[in-house]
Formats: structure tokens, C-alpha cells, sequence
């Protein structure tokens, strides 16, 4: 398998990353953008704990 394609960037790499989101997505729209992320990761780890719950009521059934 090839490793580079599961290497993190690094250093420049993140700011060549940033640079290219300021200019796709504009200086007013990364906030929105970010903020639906935020609500994303949010509502997958409530659907975690939901699932570990789920688990856990069925082991002790």
C-alpha cells in the first residue's frame, strides 16, 4: 500500500491547504462553512453514543 497517500501534511503543506480554501470559499463563507462542520461531527458523535448504548442495553438483556 502506499504510505503517501495516508501521510498527514505537514508545515507548508497546511498553510498551501489553507491558502486554497480562503480562495475557493471567500473570507465570509469559511465561518458557515466551518460551523456546518461543527454540526456534523456533533450529530455523528451523539449517533455514536447512541449505538454504545444500544450495545450495551443488549448485553445486559
Amino acid at each position: 500500500m502506499n504510505n503517501l497517500l495516508l501521510a498527514m501534511p505537514s508545515g507548508w503543506e497546511w498553510i498551501i491547504i489553507l491558502v486554497v480554501v480562503l480562495l475557493l470559499f471567500g473570507g465570509k463563507k469559511i465561518p458557515e462553512l466551518m460551523r456546518g462542520v461543527g454540526k456534523g461531527v456533533k450529530g455523528f458523535k451523539e449517533g455514536l453514543k447512541d449505538i454504545e448504548k444500544e450495545i450495551k442495553s443488549d448485553e445486559e438483556s
